[in-house]
């Protein structure tokens, strides 16, 4: 009997223990320990799905079974070598992120974001399997040398510092065509015509009277002589003066009798481009009479676009080929370049000398000069690495393992479907030549979402703000904190239970966050 009842006394105080330990754990879980040794409060992340299903939710609740969702912590997912989320971005590429797992109007779920990548200014990190469907494909940047070159098409002129025109300075009559052709070629002093002027024979005949009188006024006095040496003198000058050959004056001088048809000699080689002397016709003094121009060196008038100008320098050597003979060659030089700009064309205007003593070319003619510029040695990308904003020119660098990352670029010419990057970029490295316009848009969204993030700093949507499923709430009681109900049909909702969707006809005052049972009132 006595050890019954010590059996019985044992037990009551072990259970009186237990009941004890009970309360007391319960107690300072509520509280949150108060003691020392209490652990600091854990982090919750989110609450995910019991079963392992892909949902989550940003506050405590049930699944279907009545099974409760479990939390997530943040020392766990550091525990586990998992990359810190910074937040979720929407599927579709919209301008909206959330700092919780969420899903679209659609039932997408938000991409997370992790920190990796975006670690850098406009970083971007790619799956290898996205890097595959798009067709990334990189180029390395090599140095090379660089030489610019330029064909354009020009048209060959005759040089006009050797044109001259044949006008004579006195009234005449043409008594005699020597040269009577266009195209003729005629040497310096020879005769083009014979020509009849009642000026010039006139003042050969006062110069013929003045010097008799000189030579029968001998013996006379000096003042005399002086007088008629005067106006002899103004007799030859005035030959001059009408370009009267110095050979027809040396005659006159020497005694000759004047002559009534003077011939007209040609003032300096070349080709008769122009004709208007016809035999026996009056001229009067400036009337253009023949043309000529000397062909041995001719100019190439080629037009450049004004992108291209700094090509053509003043001494550089100058390639021509001409239609007329394919296969040939000519080389000529830069020996000017114009001042002006055509507007209408966008073009300048550069001259070429060629020389042609062979007399093969010929004014008319077209040809395409070749300029080339060596620009020396510098960096080579690709033309498709580039992209041209118009503003600014930026590549995209491949850093490795899916990482790419924007960068500015200063570029110099551009040859053979090559850019020269003159700042920006160091030789080995990788840059992306194709689908770098998709990737680069999406660097440009990260680094307008992060300069928004470091913009407002302190602000911390709530849970209720992350969740953007509301899509019908006019007439309903809002003091619930459930962000992603939809339909409440005019329930009460009290309730802290956010992922609540239909009600009913239930009374939702209750403040269970997640439908849990404390479990109290069976002790």
């Amino acid at each position: 009997m006595q050890g019954a009842a010590r059996t019985l006394l044992l037990a009551g105080l072990g259970l009186a223990l237990a009941g004890g330990g009970y309360w007391l754990g319960s107690h300072t879980q509520e509280t949150g320990g108060t003691g020392e040794g209490a652990s600091p409060e854990r982090q919750i992340l989110y609450y995910r799905n019991p079963m392992g299903l892909p949902d989550t939710s940003p506050v405590p609740k049930k699944d279907s079974m009545g099974m409760d969702y479990l939390p997530v912590y943040a020392d766990e997912q550091a525990a586990t070598g998992q990359e810190r989320i910074l937040y979720y971005r929407n599927p579709m590429g919209l301008a909206d992120t959330s700092p919780v797992p969420k899903k679209d109007s659609m039932g997408m779920d938000y991409i997370p974001v992790y920190e990796s990548e975006v670690s850098g200014p406009g970083l971007v990190r790619i799956s290898a399997g996205k890097i595959q469907r798009l067709g990334v494909k990189t180029a390395p940047v090599q140095e090379r040398e660089f030489g610019r070159s330029l064909r354009a098409l020009g048209t060959l002129e005759v040089d006009e510092g050797s044109l001259t025109q044949v006008a004579p300075r006195f009234e005449g009559w043409i008594e005699r065509l020597h040269v009577n052709q266009t195209g003729q070629t005629v040497r310096q002093g020879e005769p083009l015509f014979e020509l009849y002027s009642p000026e010039l024979y006139a003042a050969a005949q006062e110069y013929r009277i003045v010097a008799r009188g000189m030579d029968n006024l001998a013996r006379a006095d000096a003042q005399s002589r002086q007088a008629l040496a005067r106006l002899a003198e103004q007799s030859l000058q005035r030959l001059r003066l009408w370009d009267v050959p110095a050979a027809e004056i040396a005659r006159l001088r020497q005694g000759g009798e004047p002559r009534r048809t003077l011939s007209y000699p040609a003032p300096r080689s070349g080709v008769v481009l122009a004709k208007q002397a016809v035999e026996g016709a009056r001229f009067m003094p400036g009337q253009v009479l023949f043309e000529l121009a000397d062909l041995q060196r001719l100019w190439l008038q080629v037009e450049i676009p004004e992108t291209d100008l700094a090509l053509a320098r003043v001494g550089s050597t100058v390639e021509v080929t001409l239609e007329a003979y394919p296969g040939e060659t000519f080389s000529g030089r830069v020996e000017f370049v114009y001042p002006t700009l055509n507007t209408g064309t966008r073009t300048g205007r550069v001259r070429v000398v060629l020389p042609n003593e062979a007399g093969r070319l010929k004014p008319g003619l077209y040809g395409w000069a070749t300029l080339r510029h060596a620009a020396g040695k510098g960096l080579a990308v690709p033309e498709s690495a580039i992209i041209d904003s118009g503003l600014s020119k930026r590549v995209l660098v491949a850093l490795g393992e899916g990482r790419y990352q924007p960068r500015e670029v200063s570029t110099g010419i551009r040859e053979a479907g090559l850019w020269q990057v003159t700042a920006g970029l160091a030789a080995g490295e990788q840059v992306v030549t194709r689908a770098n316009f998709l990737i680069d848009a999406e660097s440009n969204l990260k680094a307008a979402l992060s300069a928004l993030e470091s913009a407002t700093p302190d602000l911390q949507p709530p849970a209720r703000d992350a969740e953007h499923g509301q899509h019908d709430m006019s007439g309903h009681d809002m003091n619930s904190h459930d962000a992603g109900s939809h339909d409440t049909g005019g329930h009460d909702m009290n309730s802290h239970d956010a992922g609540s969707h239909d009600t009913g006809s239930h009374d939702m005052s209750a403040h269970d966050a997640g439908a849990h049972a404390d479990g109290h009132g069976g002790h």
